[in-house]
């Protein structure tokens, strides 16, 4: 008998529910789910929580397949069950051939224990306020730059910008004129509908980072992560990490650095423009609203859609049977957006004073980024709306989804 990894039961779909998803969806998103469907970025919030409330593992049929859990206690247990829920296969379906590893996210303990170790004193709390004030004069010179104007596009003058800086400039310390390059990168690494374009685009961030951490592994020490990053960290083993690891965790900092923040802010800000009365909250009261909207936004506009772990056993879950092998991606978007543990899920509503998310993920690989995240986006609204209290939305913003959730254009004015 499979190992059983929890103990809530629960009732599939209905054919009804199958019905009702076709005729929304152009198909079923519970039996033949697709990350990468256009219905899944145009439709993003309705089909999250039809997930969340009718099924609690969708399928997909895509490539090799996979599967999908959305309720968050289901999330939870795939998180948390690392020896049963492996990171060591990826995070990624239907993951490129010759793709590298991303440690520490794509390791397991022991690897995974010890470079998280090492790397969580460049990340703490003390470290990142450190950082508070060269983040804030970046968000005024960007404020600087659009404020005559009257009108930008939040994406590529603002959000798309200023989490690299604080990035690039705080801890890599790599020149902030080959951000674009590195942003690119990512961005069609991971977004690209075309799959050897994604393995090309990651291909130059993992060659340019490993170039850099060459280089910073000849120059006389700095004391910052970069300089551990390069020293490497002992296994248990005893034996030393290789250097294509050290590349690989380098190339995950950055992944996280610069892939993410920018979701989260750009959504805010769309929604304060539409939302005047709750904009007015944080400007008139920032120290009450500020951290509550902060984590709310951060349930809301989750960035990391879904990460996937490969199953180590025949194990049920969610009442399904899985196999030793298959794939299944926890939906962080969809448990930030359960009932089941967060009153009125679907709203936004800054004035909670708790905020239940999972934006940050869960368990071991919890985000190491989530100070430095909470730093930039405290920073840019503060600063925005001290200098550009009143603004509104020109176009309705774009977005691209797939594992990872991006909005690509919003055209605000004031």
């Amino acid at each position: 008998m499979a190992f059983k990894a929890q103990e809530t039961e629960y009732t599939q779909p209905t054919q009804a529910d199958v019905d009702e998803s076709i005729r929304k969806y152009g198909r079923d998103i519970y039996n033949d789910f697709d990350l990468d469907a256009p219905v899944f970025n145009d439709q993003h919030f309705e089909i999250l929580d039809d997930l969340v409330e009718k099924c609690p593992v969708v399928h997909s049929t895509v490539g090799k397949g996979y599967y999908l859990v959305s309720q968050n206690t289901l999330v939870r247990e795939v998180g948390q069950n690392w020896r049963t829920f492996s990171a060591a296969g990826g995070y990624m379906p239907n993951r490129p051939d010759g793709l590298p590893f991303l440690y520490p996210e794509e390791s397991d303990p022991p690897v995974h224990t010890s470079w998280r170790q090492e790397l969580n004193p460049f990340m703490g709390p003390k470290v990142i306020k450190g950082y508070e004030e060269q983040i804030r004069e970046d968000a005024n010179i960007l404020i600087d730059a659009i404020i005559d104007k009257g009108k930008c596009e939040f994406v590529s003058e603002f959000a798309a910008v200023l989490p690299g800086w604080a990035f690039f400039k705080n801890v890599l310390g790599v020149p902030v004129e080959d951000l674009d390059k590195l942003v690119d990168g990512v961005e069609s690494g991971t977004f690209s509908p075309d799959l050897d374009e994604r393995g090309r685009k990651m291909g130059f961030v993992f060659q340019y980072l490993g170039d850099y951490l060459k280089k910073r592994s000849e120059e006389p020490p700095r004391g910052d992560m970069v300089d551990m990053i390069a020293e490497g960290v002992t296994y248990e083993d005893g034996s030393k990490s290789p250097w294509e690891h050290r590349v690989s965790v380098l190339v995950d900092m950055t992944f996280g650095g610069i892939a993410t923040t920018t979701y989260v802010m750009a959504s805010a800000i769309n929604w304060l423009a539409e939302n005047p009365e709750q904009r007015k909250l944080l400007v008139d009261d920032p120290e009450t609203y500020m951290p509550r909207a902060i984590e709310e936004f951060a349930r809301v506009f989750a960035p990391v859609v879904a990460l996937g772990r490969t199953c180590t056993r025949d194990v049920e879950l969610g009442g399904r049977q899985l196999k030793e092998g298959d794939f299944v991606m926890m939906v962080y978007a969809g448990a930030s957006r359960d009932p089941r543990v967060v009153d009125e899920a679907k709203t936004i509503d800054i004035t909670r004073e708790t905020v239940l998310h999972s934006a940050f993920g869960v368990g071991i690989h919890r985000c190491i980024g989530s100070n430095l995240a909470r730093l930039e986006l405290r920073a840019t609204f503060e600063e925005l709306l001290r200098r550009i209290p009143e603004f509104h939305v020109v176009e309705p913003p774009t977005h691209v989804s797939g594992f990872l959730r991006s909005m690509r254009t919003l055209k605000i004015a004031w």
